[in-house]
């Protein structure tokens, strides 16, 4: 299996993209350099610790940590968003609200996804 395969992967992909463009596409200039860098980033960590935590499942005091790395990250791209429109730099109402709906979700997500590991963990000791 590979962490392509992971329903929390695949979301945070769908989440990147959708920021990516968004910030290219309907953000004033001077918001791309700001928080319009800032969400990028955010929303590419959530995507990078799934993986790296993935490579490191055989620890999994490691992948625990990292999948926490992502939650963090993901509750910052939410927070990130959340400043954007509530700035007016991105005042597309129906992206904000599908967006983050998805976040939220990834978020329920990801703590279901942390919690199952734990459990597994504790099950093998």
């Amino acid at each position: 299996m590979s962490y392509k395969n992971l329903e929390i992967w695949q979301l945070s992909k769908e989440i990147v993209n959708d920021i990516h463009k968004m910030t290219l596409e309907r953000l004033p200039k001077f918001e791309m350099y700001e928080v319009g860098s800032q969400i990028r980033r955010s929303s590419k960590s959530v995507r990078s610790a799934i993986v790296e935590g993935y490579g490191r499942r055989e620890y999994k005091q490691d992948f625990i940590k990292y999948l926490h790395y992502a939650l963090s990250s993901n509750d910052e791209t939410i927070d990130h968003l959340e400043t954007l429109f509530e700035t007016g730099s991105l005042q597309e109402e129906s992206f904000y609200t599908v967006t983050h709906e998805k976040l939220v979700i990834l978020g329920k997500k990801l703590n279901n996804f942390i919690q199952a590991v734990e459990r597994e963990h504790v099950s093998k000791k």
